[in-house]
């Protein structure tokens, strides 16, 4: 009996430990299983070739409409409007239905946007890909607000995920699932612009691993399938050399999950572009400056000015938009725009400062980032590898909306004091240190339906006012593309528009006998149609670029992730350089890997219009080092110029422009009234004393920024849900 026994619990025992073992087998498995990388397989088409004669077959990518010809086609709505007006009034005279509908109007637009940010570019191409007739104009530039000041992250937002925790809050964990799926999106339709990012968390206590280990599992998991890294705990040994820069005083270990970085003004870029050969009419630096109504009170179109002639000096060209919908995707502006339908209508838009700083390189390993749950105030603070570059922030004030904030003061002392407080003691963080400073406007949003103790929408919120002005607004960068869908979704409802399939999509990755394998019949396909750049992308790409360009290693790298496929177009409108090596490719600025053939790529195929929209969205170099931008500012104007023929006058304009630009990304108030020839004659960098010349970018203490700050010395400007800015 006794052996029956032993027996029993030895073969229990044997059960258990075998139970252990499959769920420990298959946890490794869930943890290290193979995985599809995106961006590590091999391009979706091939990069070219020689031919058997031995001619280079250059890829023969779709050409984009001008702009000019773009206005056109909005001029082209309006006379059609007003013919389809005459032909209903000629039809109700003489009774002939007939002649009513001989007035219909083939080139109205089915649907208007305002804002050619994220949100309205992504929208412009969700309805584009649905057979749509589909406008969009931008008072500015394509992501010359929000869109290319964000923090350059493509995450779910881990914060989040403890407040629907802690909370009990179905609205955030809802928001960070929908997250999630869209941060794979991201990466499979722009691999050249977006890619995952390691970031760690600073363990201090022993307590403190199992709880971030717990957050960043549930993260991982809430992923699901969407997810490709998975998190893992680092020692203290381990984490100080992944992050050598960090202070090793407290440290007990760290944990690192993944998120996805973007490069997000050329996402933006990549994202209009890819809508125009869709077929969407995109126009930038075009105003509205009124809303259509037609007899019934009801919207149908909007009045718009070329804001290019008035850099010009001419009298601006003014005309009409018609369009059965309007979507009103203008993110800060939200408001201003609902004003010119209703103008007493209540606002929604609660406009919170996003300050970010930029640092030198060495500050942060280039292939990890860093999350600091320990600020000062409880917030989180980010410190991430960027373009070469660290950036590091952010802050969360109240602020006023206008087109260019600066980064005040306060704030950006705020940043660096938490930067300093995890790392070494010995390496001091300066003021003097950053190189560029910007402040981005968070669009937070207030549902009108609800009381204002209700707070924030911190997802996306549309809504549609009487008269038939649909508003898209909230969200941030990461869900941008089911904001979209979302939107175009309701517009076909409100407008009582029909989707068509698209029979003959454009031949975006340029090589003949290549198709999508997806079927756009009409619903919405973004989550799979890749943009511009990102057939012919691999990481290897830029390999073929210096083997036939003999362009420098790190100006190949850069275009290939910057522009995808595209480099090649980029690399062959570089002037050759009468050397050995590079063969092509003079850089704007010698500190970065921005060269000359990308200024007249932006003009010619990326509707750049001002040095500004080369320097701050086409580039990144404005966001990276403001100084710089300042040296390169001769060039790029000159450049352009011989692309646009400007006169001496718009130089000048341009010249003023782009210095009080500059101003709002950091440069010194002290290098604002530089003259040209100042800069040509390498003024820029030059102090009068000896000290502060041993520190090339080392600013005097009373050449700091001028600030549009509402806070007080002191006063910290990362602000809790319960401040003005929430209320």
């Amino acid at each position: 009996m006794a052996a029956r026994r032993t027996g029993r619990r030895a073969l229990k025992a044997l059960g258990y430990a075998s139970a252990a073992g499959l769920v420990g087998a298959g946890t490794l498995y869930f943890i290290y299983r193979p995985r599809d990388v995106p961006g590590l397989e091999a391009a979706a088409v091939p990069p070219p070739t020689y031919s058997d004669s031995g001619v280079f077959k250059a890829p023969n990518f779709p050409r984009e409409k001008t702009r000019a010809e773009q206005i056109a086609d909005l001029k082209a709505s309006a006379s059609a409007g007003f013919k389809q007006a005459a032909g209903k009034i000629a039809g109700a005279l003489i009774g002939g239905q007939e002649q009513a509908q001989s007035g219909n109007a083939d080139n109205e637009y089915d649907l208007l946007i305002i804002g050619g940010g994220a949100t309205g570019a992504g929208v412009a191409l969700d309805a584009a890909s649905r057979g749509l007739k589909v406008a969009c104009v931008e008072r500015d530039d394509f992501a010359s607000g929000t869109s290319s000041k964000s923090t350059k992250l493509v995450h779910g937002g881990v914060r989040y995920l403890e407040k629907a925790v802690f909370e009990l809050d179905y609205n955030q964990y809802k928001l960070v699932k929908e997250a999630l799926r869209e941060r794979r999106y991201f990466l499979d339709t722009a691999p050249h612009l977006s890619s995952w990012l390691p970031i760690m968390i600073p363990v201090q206590k022993w307590w403190q691993a199992p709880y971030f280990w717990a957050g960043t599992k549930a993260y991982d998991f809430l992923a699901g399938s969407e997810n490709i890294e998975s998190s893992y705990f680092l020692t203290r040994s381990k984490a100080l050399e992944a992050f050598p820069m960090l202070k090793k005083d407290g440290l007990w270990g760290a944990l690192v999950y993944y998120d996805g970085a973007h490069n997000d003004s050329r996402m933006n870029i990549s994202l209009a572009m890819t809508a125009a050969l869709y077929g969407a009419t995109m126009v930038n630096h075009l105003e509205v400056t009124s809303l259509e109504k037609d007899a019934n009170g009801k919207l149908c179109g909007a009045k718009v000015r070329d804001m290019v002639d008035v850099k010009n000096g001419k009298t601006p060209d003014e005309f009409t938009i018609k369009a059965k919908g309007i979507i009103n995707a203008t993110g800060p502006f939200t408001d201003s725009i609902r004003k010119l339908d209703e103008p007493t209508v209540q606002e929604i838009v609660a406009p919170s400062s996003g300050v970010h700083v930029v640092l030198p390189g060495f500050y942060s390993p280039s292939d990890m980032g860093l999350i600091d749950p320990h600020t000062s105030d409880g917030r989180v603070i980010f410190f991430l590898p960027w373009q070469g570059n660290t950036i590091a922030g952010t802050t969360d004030a109240p602020c006023d909306i206008v087109p260019n904030p600066v980064a005040g003061e306060e704030e950006i002392n705020w940043i660096l004091k938490e930067v300093g407080n995890y790392l070494k003691p010995e390496i001091k963080v300066r003021r003097g240190d950053v190189l560029a400073a910007w402040s981005g406007i968070r669009p937070l949003v207030r549902d009108p339906k609800k009381s204002k103790s209700e707070g924030l929408v911190r997802n996306h919120l549309v809504t549609t006012s009487p008269a038939g002005l649909l508003t898209i607004s909230g969200g941030k960068w990461t869900t941008y593309r089911q904001m979209a869908e979302e939107a175009v979704d309701e517009a076909i409802k409100e407008f009582h528009i029909a989707p068509t399939a698209v029979t003959n999509p454009p031949l975006v990755s340029g090589v003949e006998g290549f198709h999508e394998q997806m079927q756009l019949d009409g619903s919405c396909k973004t989550s799979k149609v890749r943009l511009i750049g990102a057939h012919g992308f691999s990481k290897t790409l830029y390999i073929n670029l210096i083997q036939h360009y003999g362009l420098e290693t790190e100006v190949a790298k850069h275009l290939t992730e910057s522009y995808g496929d595209r480099a090649w177009k980029v690399a062959a409108l570089c002037d050759p350089t009468e050397k050995r090596f590079p063969v092509r490719g003079t850089r704007i600025s010698p500190l970065y890997p921005y060269v000359d053939g990308e200024v007249r790529y932006a003009v010619r195929h990326e509707y750049a219009q001002s040095a500004v929209d080369v320097l701050a969205r086409r580039t990144r170099l404005a966001f990276l080092n403001a100084q710089a931008s300042l040296e390169a500012l001769p060039l790029v104007i000159d450049l352009m110029a011989d692309e646009l023929k400007w006169s001496k006058q718009r130089k000048a304009q341009e010249w003023k422009d782009s210095v009080a630009f500059l101003g709002s990304m950091g440069l010194p108030k002290g290098k604002l009234s530089l003259t040209r020839e100042d800069v040509e004659k390498g003024h820029v960098g030059k102090y009068e004393d000896e000290e502060y010349g041993l520190y090339a970018r080392h600013d005097k203490p009373q050449e700091t920024l001028d600030s549009d700050s509402k806070l007080s010395p002191g006063q910290n400007p990362g602000v809790s849900t319960d401040s003005s800015a929430n209320k």
